[in-house]
Formats: structure tokens, sequence, C-alpha cells
């Protein structure tokens, strides 16, 4: 029920507001063709489930598996819909 809030909340709250963190992920995942992957054209459910394979180990990484472990559940799907929504 919360995550169902979250959403709610997030799909009507003004495109220029994020989660808290989300915001930061434009200065690495820019344009597509750059040096770290675009999240561009990536669904909610895609980026979420990499976040928690970043925080869980499951999925190696230099980088994203130490900032993602500062991220909730709920604060990763917030930030996925936010970043899939076009907020990026």
């Amino acid at each position: 029920m919360r995550t169902s809030l979250l959403l709610v909340l997030l799909a009507t709250t003004p495109a220029a507001a994020s989660p808290p963190g989300a915001s930061s992920c434009s200065g690495c995942h820019g344009a597509p063709g750059g040096a770290v992957p675009s999240l561009a054209g990536h669904s909610a459910e895609d980026i979420a489930a990499s976040l928690s394979a970043f925080r869980s180990g499951a999925r190696p990484a230099t980088v994203m598996n130490r900032i993602a472990k500062g991220f909730s559940d709920d604060e990763s799907r917030a930030i996925a819909a936010w970043i899939a929504g076009g907020g990026q």
C-alpha cells in the first residue's frame, strides 16, 4: 500500500520534483552513446531490478553497487519511476 501511495504521489508531483538522489543519476547516465549506459527507454521495473541487483551484489559494478546500497527498495522504485517517466 505504501508503495502504491508513493507511486501515486510521484505521478501527481510536478516533473521538476525528483525523489532524493534521483537527479544525480543524469550526471553519469546522460545521453545515449556515452561511456556510461543511458537509462533512456528503460522501464521502471528494469531500473528498479538493476538497482536491487547492484545493492545485493548479484550484478557486479565498480560504483553502482555502492550507490545503490544507499537506497531502500521503496526509494529505488521511486527513483526508477521518476527516471522511466522522463525525469532524467
